[in-house]
């Protein structure tokens, strides 16, 4: 399999494919780049060069006891990019990889980089404080470390199956396959690395981040979404980067990629050419 070792000696898997302009996916918590596969199979029919990585922890990348952290992240998707020697790329990030993302070109820079995209993202910052008001309270995610220590494989199966996908709404088209792909993902990486990650996405502020990006940046979010809310999300994220254009999704969940793959690719397209 592909990989990378950084500079810590973590082997970060990763795929590539095709040729044409670059476009590098980051996936959510507590998933792996499998969670691409609508857009990579898309994206390379229409000639791209695809890449997604498994974040370290997840997938089929190092299972380390640390280092998981934004910092870290930001850190490997660098190394990543330096090791294929990418220009112009464009940057798509999903809830957790959205902040890989900001955090990315933040702390490296955009010399590599076209535009970028967040997708269900959580930037700015997830987590309430007197300076952000709308966000969730801690007790929310101390919530989902006990479930992940006390039961991980139970609690992988009901997310996907309740919130991430909406198929806890009301007429909601449930799909067994893509609530065991999810558990499948989830269960192929460490659990620490999962426990250690919910402070990365819920108590990492982007905002400095976000503020630091010209790129031109599509902020794609469902109204619907249950597991980062819309408004102190999306809405916010857009109006701190310099170059910003926010595209709501009425009805749509956190997992839009997947249930809503036809809508989302096509955006993304229409973005990347424009």
């Amino acid at each position: 399999m592909p990989t990378i070792t950084t500079k810590d000696g973590t082997e970060i898997f990763y795929k590539d494919w095709g040729s044409g302009q670059p476009i590098v996916f980051s996936h959510g918590w507590p998933l792996s780049s499998d969670d691409w596969d609508a857009q990579l199979l898309f994206f390379f029919a229409k000639g791209f060069r695809v890449i997604a990585h498994d974040r370290r922890g997840h997938g089929r990348s190092t299972q380390t006891g640390g280092g998981h952290d934004m910092d870290h992240y930001a850190d490997d998707l660098a190394a990543l990019t330096s090791h294929l020697d990418l220009k112009g790329a464009v940057h798509v990030g999903h809830s957790t990889g959205g902040g890989e993302v900001a955090h990315y070109l933040g702390r490296h820079g955009e010399s590599r980089v076209a535009k970028a995209v967040l997708i269900s993202a959580v930037p700015p910052l997830m987590l309430k404080t007197e300076g952000n008001p709308g966000g969730l309270p801690g007790d929310v995610f101390d919530g989902l470390r006990a479930q992940l220590a006390a039961n991980r494989a139970q609690f992988y199966r009901d997310l996907p199956a309740g919130p991430f996908y909406g198929f806890n709404r009301p007429g909601a088209k449930v799909s067994e396959g893509v609530i065991q792909n999810w558990w499948r993902q989830g269960m192929m990486g460490g659990a620490q690395a999962h426990y250690d990650g919910i402070k990365a996405f819920s108590e990492t502020d982007f905002t400095e981040d976000l503020k630091k990006i010209t790129v031109p940046v599509l902020v794609m979010h469902g109204d619907d979404d249950q597991i980062v809310p819309y408004a102190d999300s999306a809405p916010l994220t857009a109006q701190l980067v310099k170059n910003g254009t926010l595209k709501t999704y009425k009805g749509f969940a956190h997992g839009m990629c997947t249930t809503e793959a036809e809508t989302i690719n096509a955006d993304l397209l229409a973005f990347i050419k424009a």
